[in-house]
């Protein structure tokens, strides 16, 4: 089975998820929103702190449950003088999840801009009991 991969999350992150406390999360990362977009709330999700471009079979990561998921966008405007100022967007992606266990991957798809990434993993013998 395949799953949605985010990468690029901080070790520390990863650590404090594993002491299995939810833990809500904010991404901006376009390749993990792009990731978001094919998933819902109740699904497995594979996080890791290798980055998008480095992701291989046989990296580590953890298997979280993701309990909720907003993507939103946000403007920002931001005043130099009173005569010139400046508008962006900036679109991110607030999840909670709650850890299930450790893993690591065994394919990975979607290293093309604008792809999910998605992983196969090995799934573990040994689940947390929760």
């Amino acid at each position: 089975m395949r799953y949605a991969a985010l990468t690029g999350i901080s070790p520390l992150v990863i650590a404090e998820l594993k002491m299995g406390k939810a833990k809500t999360l904010e991404l901006s990362s376009a390749h993990n929103i792009i990731t978001l977009t094919g998933t819902t709330p109740g699904e497995c999700v594979f996080l890791t702190s290798v980055s998008q471009e480095d992701l291989s079979p046989g990296d580590p990561g953890i298997m979280v449950d993701l309990l909720a998921l907003n993507i939103s966008m946000k403007r920002i405007v931001e005043f130099v003088n009173p005569t010139f100022f400046e508008e962006r967007e900036r679109m991110s992606a607030r999840i909670k999840v709650q850890f299930r266990g450790t893993t690591i991957t065994r394919d990975v798809k979607g290293h093309s801009w604008g792809d999910p990434t998605l992983v196969e993993v090995i799934r573990s013998a040994c689940y947390r009991a929760g």
